[in-house]
């Protein structure tokens, strides 16, 4: 690729140089000169008048990728289950087999089979392939990543998704230097074109003020994380499973493949110190149907009494902009946003919180959301389901004396 300025046709206006965002323009004796720091984004051939720049795309050549077939899952487990971003890929991952016409298939690592195993069938998976062996006892990437590898590279997917979790974001990007393919990361939304038949990953970026959607052209399997909680679990199957043993059930057992290995091939340079449970308050947000939040608008840490109470009287949980947490007023474990936790309750309430995009990342996709703040321009009531204009101080009592009277808080 290649990006060159006409000098017969450059006047040197220096229009193009103040759209350039990277300052790779520089206007010298009346002509624009681009340097290293250009990426080839198009803003300087837009913003040319003249016409004085073009952009060469060498042509390449065409790959072929007819020997990588189906959509793949990586499923994560902890504490001997299996993570339920696992069953929103299952979900989505299903949709995506189906536009193009292929199966859904998932690998699951593990040191023992996880509790809920049966679980994966509901979602019209065609076949699971099971590594399981001692050796990923402590979960330690570097030996996840060498399994990954040799599967994708035997089994060649077409598309590899996997949850967005601490140890998805520090796994998956090693596999994918590895194999040398792209990954996009910590996906909010994935659809297929048509037309072209490939994988559309839908992101925040520019810190979630705008939605990139990116392609991978040139090599496969094409990779994506995807964050947990963004994807709407979706049973593919009538019939309850929950009560089959996958053993027992020959139908179910003949969709697993137990893949073996030869553990001296899983070496690693890694050692295991010890393990430590955190000491910090330990709460899962994702575990309630009810989330009541608080923001700047709160004005202090002693406010959070208020919103506890709602949201004991609801059977939920409390929850925090990054403005409250950042001004410790309450827990980081309880922050909601891009650099927080992604929820999606039935019932979220927002109090006193503006709506910064990076908090919206992280609530926009509950079922229902209540908004109370005393400005109606915020951002929040964009995507509210229902908005209170008003001091926050005054309606959640009254939101507090509603439930307790036993009346729904949405008539």
């Amino acid at each position: 690729m290649e990006i060159k300025v006409i000098e017969e046709k450059c006047t040197g206006c220096g229009i193009c140089k103040n759209y350039c965002m990277y300052d790779a323009i520089k206007i010298v004796n009346k002509k624009a000169i681009i340097n290293e720091n250009c990426v080839y984004c198009g803003a300087c051939i837009d913003s040319c008048k003249f016409n004085a720049i073009l952009l060469k795309v060498e042509n390449k050549i065409q790959k072929d990728f007819s020997s990588y077939k189906d959509v793949c899952i990586f499923l994560e487990t902890h504490d001997n289950k299996i993570l339920d971003v696992g069953f929103e890929l299952l979900s989505v991952g299903k949709t995506l087999a189906n536009d193009l016409n292929v199966k859904l298939k998932a690998v699951l690592i593990c040191d023992n089979e996880p509790l809920n195993l049966n679980d994966v069938f509901k979602f019209g998976l065609d076949e699971l392939f099971l590594i399981k062996s001692s050796i990923f006892t402590n979960n330690i990437d570097d030996i996840y990543a060498k399994a990954l590898v040799q599967f994708i590279n035997k089994y060649k997917p077409e598309i590899f998704l996997a949850g967005a979790t601490m140890f998805g974001r520090t796994l998956i990007p090693k596999v994918a230097a590895i194999i040398k393919t792209g990954l996009t990361a910590d996906c909010t939304g994935l659809s297929i074109d048509n037309d072209k038949k490939i994988l559309l990953q839908t992101r925040p970026t520019f810190g979630g003020n705008i939605l990139a959607t990116i392609i991978t052209r040139n090599s496969r399997p094409q990779m994506a994380t995807v964050r947990p909680h963004v994807m709407e679990i979706k049973s593919m199957v009538d019939d309850d499973l929950s009560g089959l043993n996958y053993l027992e059930n020959e139908k179910l057992k003949n969709k697993i493949k137990y893949i073996k290995i030869d553990e001296l091939n899983f070496k690693t340079k890694y050692k295991l110190i010890k393990l430590e449970k955190e000491t910090e308050e330990k709460i899962n947000l994702n575990d309630y149907d009810v989330i009541v939040s608080g923001g700047r608008g709160l004005g202090g840490p002693d406010k959070f009494k208020l919103l506890k109470e709602l949201a004991d009287l609801l059977g939920g949980v409390v929850g925090a902009s990054r403005a409250a947490v950042d001004s410790n007023w309450i827990s980081y474990p309880h922050q909601v946003g891009q650099t927080g936790k992604t929820v999606n309750p039935k019932l979220y309430i927002a109090a006193g919180i503006s709506g910064a995009i990076q908090h919206l990342a992280g609530m926009q996709t509950s079922d229902i959301i209540i908004a109370i703040n005393k400005d109606p321009n915020a951002p929040i009531f964009k995507v509210a389901t229902y908005g209170i204009v008003g001091d926050l101080f005054e309606i959640i009592p009254k939101l507090i004396n509603k439930v307790k009277s036993g009346k729904s808080l949405i008539n």
